[in-house]
């Protein structure tokens, strides 16, 4: 799939005849009025500017054009302070951020970039976003990455099934190994029974055949890191069938996937020196005569057998093979995404992913790691007493536990099941969708962890 181009939308290259964008706090602003020109200084007290967060103004020259553009960020600005106004100011205007409030130019363009941000393969934008000026040099390089990824991640969601299947999503992973010079290999169909039993058994009934398609890039020599992501690319819930209502956003429940193929862009255009693994499992959960049912068992890749307790619970039994495989190389650092769980929206809400890990520590550096860069997430425990929740009588273990609490911690200790012992792991049970408009997050697909996963790699292996 063909990514955004940030260096194309929403922004120009330097423009001395750019209008100035100036960032203001609240606190500061009255000292900042008196060091303007009269003009200036009354036109925004009579319009009653107060630098409050989201708010901005535009300041009348005296031909009539406009002379510049005061944005307020609030008391403590963030990312996002900005990212609103790429649809806000008038289409076909050039603005160039002066240094205030804070901000800084790889800052704002970043927030610029993911607020110009449109889905537009089957409508056209309505109207071209503000341009800001690129930022120069090695900044502009590290936002168009960025930007890259983030607008690769949300297409790959916001596509509709129909047009994107196991096929299709593992043709965007290929295309992402190819870019950095790597070659994806692709298991489809009755060849994943050998080795990817479970893959099989969850994406057997749709008439697209379920496939796992992984590829490596990097010095075989330096630090390993596994990249495992979901995706489901439709998710009706099998012969559990989900309600209308629960199904209408399942296209998103390969947003797992999207992310890992996000980070993994990341990693290779920032140049990483890790040897980088990428596993995705992809597949449809459909309803069909074979469709697999509940209380059927099925082998996992490491020879644990796994009883299927609801089928609306796929995505942890296709990770059960993946973890496998992905430990089977004995990484580093091991680290799966999925759209998993509703009880982890339910105990966090829409906004922020939930980490769980088989270190506290590690966790916590995700989360910090997050925070950085204003992509939060939470760490929730891996309470290992829930796991006698999920005993089988006739297997090793149950897909789900036997009462409604908890289900995304119970799903964390079902993976931790198919991860070896000694492998530090990070389970990140993230929603991937933007239920409403927010500043450089518009509605629809997210890439949910994937900046503050990259930032944590970042901050480990160097980049």
């Amino acid at each position: 799939m063909e990514r955004k181009s940030v260096s194309t939308l929403g922004f120009v290259d330097d423009n001395d005849e750019a209008v100035p964008l100036v960032p203001l706090r609240p606190e500061g602003l009255d000292l900042w009025l008196d060091k303007q020109p009269s003009r200036v200084a009354a036109w925004l007290r009579r319009m009653g500017f107060r630098a409050v967060a989201g708010t901005w103004q535009a300041v009348p020259a005296v031909d009539g054009d406009v002379a510049m553009i005061v944005a307020g960020v609030g008391d403590d600005p963030d990312l996002w302070s900005l990212a609103a106004l790429p649809g806000l100011l008038p289409e076909g205007l050039d603005v160039a951020l002066q240094d205030s409030a804070g901000l800084d130019a790889e800052q704002v363009a970043l927030a610029w970039a993911l607020g110009c941000y449109r889905f537009d393969r089957y409508r056209p934008a309505k109207r071209l976003p503000a341009r800001l000026v690129w930022p120069a040099g090695e900044q502009g390089t590290a936002v168009a990455a960025m930007a890259d990824a983030v607008a690769m991640a949300r297409d790959l969601i916001n596509t509709p099934a129909e047009d994107m299947g196991p096929a299709d999503l593992a043709a965007a992973a290929a295309e992402v190994a190819r870019a950095g010079g790597a070659e994806a290999i692709t298991i489809v169909g009755d060849k994943l029974m050998e080795g990817y039993a479970c893959v099989h058994m969850v994406g057997r009934a749709s008439s697209r055949a379920p496939r796992v398609v992984e590829f490596s890039w990097g010095d075989p020599g330096a630090t390993k890191v596994t990249l495992v992501g979901k995706g489901v690319c439709f998710d009706t819930g099998g012969l559990d069938l989900k309600t209308a209502a629960w199904m209408e956003r399942m296209k998103k429940d390969m947003g797992g996937a999207a992310c890992v193929l996000a980070v993994a862009r990341l990693v290779i255009d920032a140049g990483l020196p890790i040897r980088l693994r990428v596993i995705i499992p992809a597949v449809d959960n459909a309803v069909d005569g074979n469709a697999y049912r509940p209380m059927d068992i099925v082998t996992a890749r490491n020879g644990m057998t796994i009883e299927i307790g609801d089928t609306d619970a796929e995505g942890r039994v296709i990770l059960a093979d993946a973890l496998c495989a992905a430990s089977e190389g004995y990484p580093d650092l091991l680290i799966d995404m999925a759209t998993l769980t509703g009880d982890a929206r339910t105990a966090l809400g829409p906004d922020i992913p939930a980490v769980l890990s088989s270190s506290d520590d590690l966790a916590a550096e995700l989360v910090e790691a997050g925070n950085a860069v204003c992509d939060p997430l939470w760490p929730m425990p891996m309470w290992k007493p829930y796991a006698a929740r999920m005993a089988s009588d006739l297997a090793d273990i149950n897909t789900i536990a036997d009462w409604d609490f908890a289900d995304h911690i119970q799903a964390a200790l079902f993976l931790q099941r198919f991860v070896g012992e000694a492998t530090p792991w990070l389970h990140i049970d993230t929603a991937c969708w933007n239920i409403r408009d927010k500043p450089g997050r518009p509605k629809g697909g997210e890439a949910m962890g994937a900046r503050a996963v990259f930032e944590l790699l970042k901050r480990r292996y160097g980049g």
